[in-house]
């Protein structure tokens, strides 16, 4: 499930000398759509505006962590509370965009110059990719220029019916307000951030910000207003003071909340290493692009405020109040737990 490390396409920027483009996303690779052999999750993985980079040495780009480095919940965590490394992604990665804008930047994968919708758009051209999905978390940081890192998963596989992702894609927004978990591990940065942030933490995302969920026969996009708490914006822009000397490890995963459900498997994880604000890509922000029809993915948006306590899942048991501590951008509320490292 790890990403591959062959030389990437040439892309259309690259051939023209230049490195990201003002006003659009990263153009597609030079002959794609002529190419029997094209391989978009080749070009999903090396085509974003953050780089792809070597998990131990790489800076100022994105990696993809092993599944193990997560503890998630073992097959016995309700009985004695057991933690056990996550093993492989449900997901694979499909790249990462760092990206900025005058305005927030909703609904991502609908804009017609998604590179990663495009990507998947070409390879069904020719014949490929028919039952491949994608999953997509837009974390948007508001501010002065508004920014946005992206985080792309695919499958090319069914997502079987039986599973606990599948009730999260087909379900309705108060079950995956219920369920939507981050998971972060700090492997590199100063104290004060280890401090604020918190370290092999997680937090319900769907309760502690206000979530949009963009959903289509082939992907499911969760855009993640940060802006929507307060003290969460507070220790995102602490972070991003630091953000050249901070390695992240973030996994994404359905919580499991019974026991049939368990063990916890992540969806996908990555590691954001020591980035830099300003390589960012500049996009302009079209609020008419998922209705343009011209490109990307056309789906269905709800917005979901995490002061909503509705929900239409079984009786919660996320967790008692011995677990629950603290998040990475949580507020510290009951949604937020510290992660035990209790493998056995």
């Amino acid at each position: 499930m790890s990403p591959t490390t062959e030389k990437p396409a040439e892309t259309a920027t690259e051939a023209a000398g230049g490195g990201g483009g003002q006003g659009a996303l990263p153009a597609e690779p030079v002959g794609a759509a002529q190419d029997p052999c094209y391989d978009w999750r080749r070009d999903a993985i090396e085509g974003g505006s953050l780089r792809h980079v070597d998990l131990h040495t790489g800076t100022n780009g994105w990696a993809s962590p092993p599944g193990d480095l997560f503890h998630l919940r073992g097959p016995n965590y309700f009985s004695r509370r057991q933690k056990c490394p996550s093993g492989e992604w449900i997901l694979w990665p499909a790249g990462v965009d760092w990206l900025r804008s005058t305005s927030r930047l909703d609904n991502v994968l609908g804009r017609p110059d998604n590179r990663v919708a495009g990507a998947l758009r070409r390879a069904r051209a020719l014949g490929v990719a028919r039952k491949a999905f994608i999953f997509a978390v837009n974390l948007q940081v508001p501010g002065r220029e508004c920014h946005s890192a992206v985080f792309y998963f695919a499958t090319e596989e069914p997502i079987p019916s039986c599973s606990l992702f599948y009730r999260f894609v087909h379900g309705d927004d108060a079950f995956r307000n219920a369920r939507f978990k981050i998971v972060n591990r700090i492997v590199k940065g100063p104290w004060i951030v280890r401090a604020a942030v918190g370290n092999h933490a997680a937090c319900l995302l769907g309760k502690a910000l206000t979530c949009k969920y963009l959903h289509g026969e082939d992907y499911l996009e969760i855009d993640v207003d940060i802006g929507s708490s307060a003290l969460a914006n507070a220790i995102l822009h602490l972070a991003l003071g630091c953000v050249t000397a901070v390695t992240i490890d973030m996994g994404f995963l359905v919580e499991a909340q019974a026991e049939e459900e368990l063990p916890e498997r992540l969806l996908g994880a990555v590691r954001v290493a020591q980035m830099e604000m300003s390589s960012a890509t500049y996009v302009e922000t079209k609020p008419k692009a998922a209705e343009a029809g011209k490109g990307g993915f056309r789906g269905l948006a709800k917005v979901n405020h995490h002061q909503d306590s509705s929900s239409t899942s079984k009786p919660s048991r996320s967790g008692d109040g011995k677990e629950r501590n603290e998040g990475f951008l949580c507020c510290k509320g009951s949604h937020c737990e510290k992660e035990s490292l209790n493998s056995e």
